[in-house]
């Protein structure tokens, strides 16, 4: 007898999907909504090559990412290769290439799928899709307010109610005065800090993993800071003209840091107010230096990404129709 040949597994790779019909239609209802309110707010798609020069992601990209989560290969060329972790760098590139061409304000979304090496569990895949949608040429806070309020609207679309979830904003600058008022640091120590901050709710060592990374004293001082200036004129500001708008679910969060190097202003997260699922669904903020990095003018520019798995949690949570 012929010795029995090994079968190729049946499984996906660890942490991706496969969408057979009934699935596909979950996707697609998903992708129906970001697309409809998205153009609705006069927004265009575009799209890129999933596979980027890894250098790309290196220069402003998230440390973590990079370091941990990046799928990173040598062509045949030789050269480094990435798969996007994220889309904004390669926004960034297209709009650095024919920064002189483009008459702005540019209204923007797409639908990418991303990849980042983690741990599969509720909420994070190794590959999801997003919604990115970005407003670039506008450095006012009317560009927040935009932006805010077409994450907003799009929940809503969903069939959320305001009470369902919360918009928690923030302003990167903050975060640096209360560091550069605590005293001298590295930028390493920065780095460590800001994720700390990021993950301040979600993890229960946070103050002991703050005092770590700064120290007793410095730690204290930045923490009294960050208390002591929670009202700033352009997040009070911000939230005043969302509440104008009807948007009533917007709060001042000084925890709120985001984990990408690029922001530069504003930094804002919605959260799940339903115990079952109390956690971070999305995020964004204003980033106006990311073209530099192609030596080419800048342009401000305020955006964020929504992920399919996250907004598919929050749908079976609250009972929300899935198509």
């Amino acid at each position: 007898m012929s010795e029995k040949k090994n079968k190729v597994s049946t499984e996906p790779y660890k942490g991706v999907r496969d969408f057979y019909p009934e699935e596909m239609a979950v996707q697609n209802y998903i992708f129906s909504v970001w697309r409809s309110v998205a153009e609705k707010f006069g927004y265009a798609e575009y799209s890129a090559s999933l596979l980027e020069y890894a250098d790309l992601y290196r220069s402003k990209g998230s440390d973590e990412i990079v370091n941990d989560q990046m799928y990173v290969f040598t062509d045949k060329g030789d050269r480094e290769v990435a798969l996007r972790p994220e889309m904004t760098p390669s926004l960034a590139r297209m709009i650095a290439a024919k920064r002189k061409a483009l008459k702005f304000p540019l209204r923007w979304y797409s639908i990418p799928n991303v990849f980042r090496y983690e741990r599969p569990q509720r909420g994070r895949r190794r590959e999801h899709w997003q919604l990115n949608c970005d407003l670039m040429g506008i450095a006012g806070i009317e560009a927040e307010v935009e932006v805010i309020s077409l994450a907003h609207a799009t929940m809503k679309k969903f069939g959320a109610k305001d009470e369902d979830f919360q918009i928690r904003i923030n302003d990167r600058r903050r975060f640096d005065e209360a560091l550069n008022a605590s005293g001298d640091v590295s930028e390493s120590t920065r780095k460590a800090v800001m994720r700390v901050m990021d993950g301040w709710e979600k993890n229960d060592n946070s103050k002991q993993e703050l005092i770590r990374n700064l120290g007793e004293e410095k730690s204290e001082q930045f923490l009294s800071y960050l208390e002591k200036n929670k009202s700033a004129k352009l997040l009070d500001e911000l939230v005043s003209q969302l509440d104008s708008k009807g948007i009533k679910n917007c709060v001042i969060d000084i925890n709120i840091t985001r984990g990408f190097d690029y922001y530069t202003g504003m930094v804002f997260e919605v959260f799940d107010t339903n115990p079952e699922n109390r956690r971070s669904l999305f995020g964004g903020g204003r980033y106006d230096n990311l073209l530099e990095m192609f030596g080419v003018d800048p342009v401000p520019t305020v955006g964020f990404g929504m992920g399919d798995v996250t907004i598919k949690d929050f749908l079976v949570t609250h009972n929300l129709p899935l198509k």
